[in-house]
């Protein structure tokens, strides 16, 4: 195994530099081809990596790169200690380390640990007999008497979680695609397995580690049905999953024991870090809590339950009391954009761009706003400092296996992860090399948000972005500050940040029409970073961060 020796003070340096951090998101596929195959790679995010620094951001989530089939795009890992040669070699992955430890970056990878590919070793050593040394590291049960699955368990990708294996005479348990057998970690050498896969990355240098899907790292091991759950409307959802409360599937107690296992090895590397991806299952934020609420566990958690809902102001009061009270017990980091759900610009849009048209750039600033400023840490997900709306695909252009099952009510998760646009004039937004094609589309309505353009506006987004980062790596209270909530008038919603004795202000109007803010609020207050109230009103979609006069107005640096 090869151990990189780091600078002796590189990782004791800030131990929890993670509080408040923002770590922005590389999907590799998708961020910067440099070899004109149409998929991006490590050494394209390498040559990309001084706008990543240019951000302000505190390190990078780096989505998998691993040997893979790609069926399921790199999370369907079928070597944990290897590059694909897609994305390039070990040697551009320490290239790309090295270069964002040296713009003070950290770097967190995926570590996939509730299924392989079925085309990993560990898999195709187990399926071939139940004496193997591997046997037992995945979920394998016999047939019901009249030959089919154990249980009623079902895939989120759709149909049963169990597949048949003839060479065993069983089913495998996959609770995505079938060729993504579910992994045993309650079997002890499969974990330690695992968390050997860990401290080889660890021994590279990586600052620590998202965890893929840990509602789903264990099961029920009598593996009883869940029970079913009518629907709501009395219509039979297009996504079955849905259709079951699942209490025995997933979201089983075994798995704080691994989180354990995982937290007890990155203490042994002083700075590392865990982020944990939760699912949207009723509770999401009572498990952030749990899963992060104690030394031994997780340092920090996010959901997607706020990715599946509305944009409304109970919505958001709702969302800030689940923040204040996930704080007080634990860490929540917040995502409102990410590779498997729809970009948040259009989600959450008033009037939403069906036809892949701009979104509204005022409703965009405000959504970034809100989430550089909430409670807790944050993740920025790659071209939302553009306000990149969703991409309009069509149905011959989807390459994600869940978008192409369920085409239309579902169109996939494709519309997120398109190219990144860096040239408004090139082809392909520059993303790869002018004689290539890029393994989705690149939308118009990106290419006139590409990165070149915006670098030369001094009213982009992207400025916008960076001098929102600049703001919270300045005031404490925005970084690590507690929150409260103000009582406000509809359409208004706003909340306190404190820390170290400041006191910062927020106040978001979330109407189409200028709101007067309270005058009481205004007295003696001035803008944070020039983000005031202009004649005591906001515009439409406006926000203000207001902080008292005596402390001054702050520009950042």
């Amino acid at each position: 195994m090869v151990v990189r020796h780091l600078d002796a003070g590189y990782r004791v340096q800030q131990a929890e530099w993670w509080r408040g951090a923002v770590l922005y998101q590389v999907y590799p596929r998708s961020f910067a081809d440099s070899d004109g195959d149409g998929i991006g790679d490590l050494p394209g995010l390498l040559e990309r990596i001084d706008h990543v620094a240019a951000l302000g951001v505190d390190g990078i989530w780096l989505c998998p790169v691993y040997v893979s089939p790609q069926r399921d795009f790199g999370y369907d890992v079928a070597d944990h200690c290897a590059i694909d040669p897609s994305f390039g070699s070990l040697e551009d992955f320490d290239r790309v380390l090295d270069a964002a430890h040296a713009r003070g970056l950290k770097v967190l990878i995926d570590l996939v640990g509730g299924h392989t590919s079925d085309q990993h070793p560990w898999f195709d050593t187990s399926r071939r007999s139940a004496s193997s040394p591997t046997a037992d590291w995945y979920v394998w049960a016999d047939p019901a008497p009249d030959g089919t699955p154990p249980n009623n368990w079902l895939s989120v990708f759709g149909g049963s979680a169990w597949s048949w294996e003839p060479r065993r005479r069983q089913y495998f348990l996959h609770h995505f695609l079938p060729s993504q057998p579910t992994l045993n970690l309650q079997h002890p050498a499969c974990l330690d397995a695992l968390l050997d896969v860990a401290r080889f990355w660890l021994d590279r240098g990586v600052d620590g580690f998202r965890l893929d899907a840990i509602d789903f790292l264990t099961h029920d091991p009598r593996l009883r049905s869940n029970p079913a759950v009518p629907p709501a409307n009395g219509q039979v959802p297009a996504k079955l999953f849905a259709l079951q409360r699942h209490d025995h599937d997933m979201i089983q107690p075994a798995s704080m024991q691994v989180l354990r296992r995982i937290r007890a090895l990155l203490d042994e590397y002083p700075g590392t870090v865990s982020l944990g991806e939760v699912s949207s299952q009723d509770g999401a934020f009572d498990r952030i809590a749990a899963y992060t609420g104690a030394p031994d566990l997780l340092h920090m958690a996010y959901t997607l339950r706020p990715l599946r809902h509305g944009f409304d102001r109970p919505t958001l009061q709702a969302l800030l009391r689940d923040a204040i009270a996930t704080c007080s017990r634990g860490w929540p980091c917040w995502s409102f954009s990410n590779h498997d759900v729809e970009r948040a610009a259009t989600r959450w849009a008033p009037h939403r761009t069906e036809q892949g048209g701009q979104a509204d750039t005022r409703f965009t600033r405000l959504l970034l706003a809100l989430l550089l400023s909430l409670p807790g840490s944050a993740c920025l997900y790659q071209g939302e400092e553009l306000g990149l709306p969703e991409a309009q695909l069509q149905e011959d252009e989807i390459r994600d296996p869940f978008g192409i099952t369920y085409w239309p009510e579902f169109k996939g998760r494709d519309g997120s992860r398109t190219p990144m646009p860096w040239q408004e004039g090139a082809r392909f937004a520059g993303f790869t090399a002018p004689w290539a094609y890029p393994w989705l589309p690149v939308p118009a309505s990106h290419r006139a948000l590409s990165v070149d353009g915006q670098e030369r506006d001094p009213a982009s987004t992207l400025r916008f972005t960076r001098a929102l980062l600049a703001l919270r790596r300045a005031e404490p209270a925005l970084r690590h500050g507690t929150a409260s909530v103000l009582d406000l008038p509809a359409p208004l919603f706003g909340f306190e940040r404190r820390a170290e004795g400041q006191v910062v202000t927020l106040v978001f109007n979330l109407s189409e029409d200028a709101v007067a803010l309270p005058p009481a609020m205004l007295a003696g207050k001035a803008g944070l970073g020039g983000f005031g109230a202009a004649e005591g009103r906001l515009p439409a979609f406006g926000f203000a961060l207001l902080v008292p006069e005596m402390a001054r107005e702050r520009e950042p640096a």
